[in-house]
């Protein structure tokens, strides 16, 4: 049974949105991507089922759940610390608060030259976590993630080959650990929500035609030093993409919407057509949108690229 967050009737929240840092996350996009839009759901203006079989951030659904009322909404993930943490903001959300406010001040109480230390001490409790697999204190887990996610360097989520968190301190001088706020309008988002540690061909056992599913998987590194797919300790390969993109052919059979995002592998190399390639069928309609590369360490390579998108439907009118 999920724990309802109670507010006050004369209390209005606003609108929940992601509360992690996430790398690759889709909140810079949402702008392009809303005008690709399935027409009926845009008409209906709702959505009768939604799936995201890679939460992550939560960019999009955050989104569309403010602009499109989701009758049910089913968010997966493989990675078990990111669903603990949106288990954990939905059903016990004033203790995740109350936990990460004592962090918080324990954090600015610090004198910035030693902050560094107390991070790494919080890294250290939350890997323990980790590496024994301990089922209970998700709470608190769950705020030291969020503290880690907010005091790193970059806001980056990275594990190692063994799953640990390996993401060194971020020297920020005023770094927001606890938005009460937020988190409380998160917790309302996720009421009602199915939120599980699956691989992303569970949707298959619950979507139908009525179903809205939008992919967003571990990009496809775009240069050879590049992966953006340490969020698992597996990492996400070119057999996975095709794996998925299996996956997306029988949600079409159903009559299913697919919206899908990745990395453009023509940002460096203008003859990779993978992509392109993989969805070649002419279900699939491809665009490419502009994106900010953020993750770089050398500020000089960060600047604009491509992202594609993937749709399985037409549109009444093609974007420009």
């Amino acid at each position: 049974m999920h724990t309802q967050t109670k507010t006050s009737p004369k209390t209005c929240l606003p609108a929940g949105r992601p509360f992690l840092k996430w790398a690759g996350g889709k909140g810079q996009l949402i702008n392009q991507i809303k005008e690709y839009l399935p027409p009926e759901i845009v008409a209906a203006k709702r959505i009768e089922k939604y799936f995201e079989p890679f939460v992550g951030g939560g960019a999009v659904f955050f989104w569309l759940s403010q602009h499109y009322p989701i009758k049910k909404a089913y968010l997966y993930d493989i990675n078990p610390e990111i669903i603990t943490a949106y288990q954990t903001i939905r059903d016990r959300v004033r203790e995740l608060i109350k936990e990460l406010q004592q962090l918080e001040e324990q954090y600015f109480k610090i004198r910035p030259p030693r902050r560094e230390k107390f991070f790494y001490d919080r890294r250290t409790e939350y890997n323990n976590f980790i590496s024994v697999r301990i089922k209970n204190h998700l709470v608190r887990r769950t705020a030291l993630m969020i503290f880690l996610n907010k005091t790193c360097f970059n806001g980056l989520f990275r594990v190692n080959s063994q799953g640990l968190f390996n993401v060194p301190f971020g020297r920020y001088a005023n770094p927001t650990i606890c938005d009460e706020e937020n988190l409380r309008a998160v917790s309302v988002a996720l009421q009602g929500a199915e939120i599980e540690v699956k691989d992303f061909k569970h949707c298959l056992k619950k979507a139908d035609a009525n179903s809205l599913v939008y992919f967003d998987p571990p990009y496809r590194p775009i240069s050879k030093t590049a992966n953006f797919t340490a969020y698992i300790k597996d990492g996400f390969s070119d057999k996975d993409q095709k794996r998925l993109k299996k996956v997306c052919d029988e949600l079409s059979e159903m009559g299913a919407k697919v919206i899908l995002s990745n990395s453009d592998p023509k940002n460096v190399d203008p003859e990779d057509d993978f992509f392109d390639e993989l969805f070649s069928q002419k279900q699939y309609k491809i665009r490419r949108l502009d994106a900010t590369r953020m993750i770089n360490c050398n500020s000089e390579k960060r600047g604009m690229i491509k992202e594609i998108l993937v749709r399985n439907y037409p549109l009444l009118k093609e974007p420009k």
